[in-house]
């Protein structure tokens, strides 16, 4: 009896070791990226570059990357360099403008330039006019209030060196010069002011998206996409890695798990549930509201070729950031084609190709508080949602008409955009807040993060990406190898560009030949530091390199001592 007893127990040992060798038999990946939009995108080329021997892969739950908010058709495509966003620069109660935001967000579209270029030097990208074209940027207004607000934003913002080349009227030949379709028909009695900054660009972030992933999948062995692949569930495992759970779609749902040493949520709408299945105690403080987009636009050949400009008006009180009225030049699916939005409209769902319960699935026990309180922290934007979405079509092309005038119907058509969420955190001191930017959550260990919110997103993905891996990768980012291969893809890396004129100037130059805009053209005291600077993100050593580092640490010493 007490040899069979031994048996059995012996039996049952080999069974659950069994179990526990399977377990540990799962194949464990340096990084699972969960999402296949531009911050997914920017991260694993960001890796791939600076480690190239770790394991990569990108989970996304539709047939193709890009297809969500990264998506052309769900976005503004705008390069958001805050030089015509207005919601950026908020008045005062005193009547003075704040400044202070837009060289942060021109700074961090400086990082994408050169992120971008560093990708056409390297091969990874091709062909620059098919995702980011030249177009103007523009701030409109009309109305002595509103004018003097946008005198007071250009006479702020001429302080730093960053808009030295923005131009400022209050002519209206002038401005119909820039953009005549705005001025054409307008009362001639109604004053208006516009701001004006030829080096703006129009972006398109899913080709972008679409470039960097095939890049990647076709060039590293080390890097794997899965399509069709929903990320259901993250566990944390007892070594600190996480058990990634998906979903294969194409075959019933069928689940797959992989243990990863680091998550990175970058699905949109999607990551506040994912973070809060992970458990992370960072996430608890989060709630979304979702708010959708509409756009109306037009193709027709004889309108679009006199509008080449991205104007922005000004949002409606209690409107979010999102719904700033613009009058935009775009090109779309390689054809140019004015869009004009975005009429925001209400949703229960998290991503346009999600579901009806997505916000009610995201509501727990402790962030169902904070979003109604928010709610009535927040009536006029309430109020602003319910007002469009009871827009007729009317209403909406009257809005048109306020930025051009002779706009007739039959050449516009009404398109759904993106979905976004918008964040809301608990406050120590206001309880709960509604948060308009994006925001970066990452555990304690670092091990788990994610990107929330929506604004201004795409524009600044490097730079995004650049102060997350300082929070999760700190030894690595610290590191001689890491240090050199960011100096190599982005040459301003470490530096400041705002007040550093000189140093500006060879940055937009080297950025604008590269990626052939033409918005600042090379001078005789620049052109040899841009080729060298080519020359070094091709990985080729150029003898005029340690002359270009001792003028930028003279220029920069002397912006410090200034």
């Amino acid at each position: 009896m007490k040899k069979q007893l031994t048996a059995v127990l012996c039996l049952n040992l080999c069974m659950f070791s069994g179990v526990a060798m399977a377990e540990d038999s799962r194949e464990t990946i340096d990084v699972a990226l969960i999402g296949g939009g531009i911050m997914s995108a920017t991260l694993g080329t960001f890796l791939e570059e600076l480690q190239p021997d770790w394991k990569v892969n990108m989970y996304e739950r539709l047939d193709h990357v890009a297809e969500e908010s990264s998506n052309g058709w769900n976005n503004a495509g705008t390069g958001h360099s805050a030089f015509a966003e207005m919601n950026y620069t908020p008045q005062r109660e005193d009547g003075s403008v704040d400044v202070s935001r837009p060289p942060k967000i021109t700074e961090a579209f400086e990082i994408t330039r050169q992120f971008l270029s560093y990708q056409v030097l390297n091969g990874v990208m091709h062909d620059p006019g098919a995702f980011i074209n030249n177009t103007p940027h523009m701030s409109f207004v009309w109305g002595d209030d509103h004018i003097d607000f946008l005198r007071k934003r250009y006479e702020g913002m001429q302080k730093s060196s960053l808009y030295q080349g923005m131009e400022y009227s209050e002519d209206p030949e002038v401005i119909r010069e820039w953009a005549p379709l705005m001025m054409e028909g307008r009362d001639s009695s109604q004053k208006v002011a516009a701001t004006r900054m030829e080096a703006g660009t129009d972006a398109e972030w899913g080709e972008v998206t679409r470039q960097l992933v095939s890049a990647l999948s076709e060039q590293h062995d080390n890097f794997s996409l899965s399509t069709r692949s929903e990320v259901r569930n993250l566990e944390r495992n007892d070594d600190g890695t996480w058990k990634v759970t998906w979903a294969d779609l194409d075959n019933d749902g069928e689940e797959h798990s992989i243990n990863a040493r680091h998550v990175f949520i970058g699905a949109g709408g999607a990551a506040l549930p994912l973070l809060q299945k992970s458990g992370i105690p960072e996430g608890d403080i989060y709630a979304g509201f979702p708010v959708g987009g509409q756009f109306l636009v037009t193709s027709n050949p004889e309108i679009v070729h006199r509008h080449h400009a991205k104007a922005y008006g000004l949002a409606a009180s209690g409107s979010p950031p999102m719904s700033v009225p613009h009058l935009d030049s775009r090109k779309l699916d390689g054809q140019q084609r004015i869009l004009f939005g975005p009429f925001a409209n209400f949703s229960t769902k998290f991503l346009k190709n999600g579901s009806w319960t997505d916000l009610f699935g995201s509501m727990t026990t402790s962030n169902t508080l904070p979003m109604m309180k928010v709610g009535l922290d927040n009536f006029s934007l309430v109020k602003y949602l319910i007002g469009q979405v009871m827009q007729s079509e009317d209403d909406r092309f009257e809005a048109l008409k306020a930025y051009y005038p002779e706009a007739k119907r039959e050449d516009w058509k009404l398109i759904n955009a993106g979905q976004r969420v918008q964040i809301i955190k608990k406050d120590p001191e206001k309880g709960s807040v509604l948060q308009f930017g994006t925001e970066v959550v990452t555990s304690e260990d670092g091990t788990m993060s994610a990107l929330l919110g929506a604004s201004p997103g795409a524009s600044t993905a490097p730079g995004i990406m650049l102060n997350l891996m300082a929070r999760i990768f700190p030894e690595q980012l610290a590191s001689d190898q890491w240090q050199a291969t960011l100096k190599r893809m982005i040459p301003s890396f470490g530096q400041k560009l705002d007040g550093n004129e000189q140093l500006t100037n060879e940055i937009r130059a080297y950025t604008s030949s590269v990626l052939e805009l033409g918005d600042t053209q090379p001078t005789p005291d620049n052109i040899e530091r841009i080729e060298a600077l080519k020359a070094l993100a091709r990985g080729q050593e150029s003898n005029n390199k340690k002359a270009i580092d001792e003028d930028r640490e003279e220029a920069t010493e002397s912006m410090e001592n200034t």
